[in-house]
């Protein structure tokens, strides 16, 4: 993966295993070891490494929204965020509302799978006063299903995108990937993607918002 993502021009690479109730919450300090052990096989020529996690918004978050604990990107007042595509959290805008003013940067992972925000650009843009929208590669390739794709290719083209991701689990999401970079490129334009897979990722890393 570090090979691909090399071949991809990516030179920084934020790592971001899932934070899930019940389901992916592994122990950090494991976490930590494995990234240890990663760096030792990292070549000089593959990315640089950031952990940071995937926070699912449930009762584990909420306690770590109370405690001050949310895992962030290492380093900085950003953190990445996800919701169940069938359904938003309750007071969801009002939270991430508190977020902000507290300074931080939420970046909400994959808005392109969240049912809420098919065909509801009134409430996307509400929800993006107040929080990142990082779209998946893949999805904008059509690989994560047909309404995914017009839904990450309507967000696009809205101008409501903060930055695109690879989200890779595997290679072949890497592979993916190049699809929708592809796509942007030739939608948008080479500085779209410029903007959306370099320039917008390192302001959300350095503090930066990037309003609407």
């Amino acid at each position: 993966m570090l090979d691909a993502l090399a071949a991809l021009g990516v030179t920084e690479q934020c790592v971001t295993p899932h934070q899930k109730a019940s389901q992916y919450l592994p122990d950090w300090d494991r976490i930590e070891a494995t990234l240890a052990s990663l760096e030792t096989v990292r070549k000089p020529t593959h990315p640089t490494l950031r952990l940071g996690a995937e926070n699912m918004w449930d009762d584990v978050f909420y306690k770590r929204v109370v405690d001050g604990t949310i895992p962030h990107y290492r380093g900085t007042q950003a953190f990445l965020v996800e919701i169940p595509p069938p359904l938003m959290p309750p007071g969801m805008v009002e939270q991430l509302f508190k977020f902000r003013m507290a300074g931080k940067v939420p970046v909400l992972a994959h808005p392109e799978r969240y049912h809420a925000l098919w065909d509801n650009d009134r409430l996307a843009g509400e929800l993006r006063k107040h929080c990142a929208f990082q779209i998946d590669l893949g999805a904008i390739g059509g690989f994560h299903g047909k309404r995914e794709m017009k839904a990450a290719r309507h967000l696009l083209e809205a101008g409501l995108a903060t930055c695109v991701a690879t989200d890779a689990h595997q290679v072949g999401d890497l592979q993916q990937a190049q699809h929708g970079l592809a796509w942007i490129d030739k939608k948008l334009g080479h500085a779209a993607t410029v903007r959306l897979f370099d320039h917008a990722p390192r302001a959300l890393l350095a503090g930066d918002f990037i309003d609407v």
